[in-house]
C-alpha cells in the first residue's frame, strides 16, 4: 500500500507547477478590461472592432482628431456626428476605463509585450494601438526633456510590439 502512494506527492507538485505555468501564460495584458464597468456585464472585456464597418469607423474617428486624455471621460471626438454613434460607447469604455494612462502602467505593459511570444489577441492588439495613440498624444504635450525622453521610449516600445505582431510568422 505504501509503495503505491509514493507518486501522489509527485503528482500534486507536478500539477501545481503546471497550473502556475498555465496561469502565467494567460496573464491579461489589460486586466482592467475584465472588471465590471458602468453596471453593464456586456462591457466586460470590450472590443470596438467587430466588423469591417467598425474598423472604418475607428479610422474615421482617428482622422477626425480623436483625443485620449488622462482623467474622467478621457475620449473626445471633435466631430459631433461621429461622437453620437451608438457603437462609439464601447470605444469610450476602452479609452476611459481599460487603457493604461500612467507612465508606470504603460512601461509595465511594454515589458509584458516585449516578453510575449505569441500573437496578440484582437482585443489586445486594438488596445495596444489605442495606447500608442494615447502615448503619442501625451508625448506631443510634454515639455520637460527628461519626461519626453521616457515617454518617447515607451511609445517606441508600443510601436515595436505592434510591428512585431504584424510580421508574418
Amino acid at each position: 500500500m505504501i509503495s503505491m502512494q509514493w507518486w501522489a506527492p509527485l503528482v500534486v507538485v507536478y500539477l501545481s507547477m503546471y497550473l502556475e505555468a498555465s496561469q502565467h501564460r494567460r496573464k491579461a495584458l489589460y486586466p482592467s478590461a475584465y472588471r465590471i464597468k458602468r453596471g453593464t456585464y456586456s462591457l466586460i472585456n470590450p472590443m470596438f472592432q467587430q466588423t469591417m464597418e467598425d474598423v472604418n469607423l475607428l479610422f474615421e474617428i482617428l482622422l477626425a482628431g480623436m483625443q485620449i486624455q488622462d482623467g474622467d471621460h478621457t475620449m473626445l471626438i471633435p466631430d459631433e456626428e461621429l461622437a453620437s454613434i451608438r457603437s462609439v460607447e464601447k470605444l469610450e469604455v476602452i479609452c476611459d476605463d481599460v487603457l493604461p494612462k500612467r507612465l508606470s502602467e504603460i512601461r509595465h505593459l511594454t515589458a509584458e509585450l516585449a516578453q510575449r511570444q505569441q500573437r496578440l489577441s484582437l482585443q489586445d492588439f486594438e488596445r495596444t494601438v489605442l495606447t500608442l495613440v494615447y502615448g503619442a498624444q501625451t508625448l506631443a504635450s510634454i515639455r520637460d526633456q527628461q519626461q519626453r525622453q521616457v515617454w518617447t521610449e515607451s511609445v517606441f516600445q508600443l510601436f515595436r510590439a505592434i510591428q512585431k505582431d504584424l510580421r508574418p510568422s
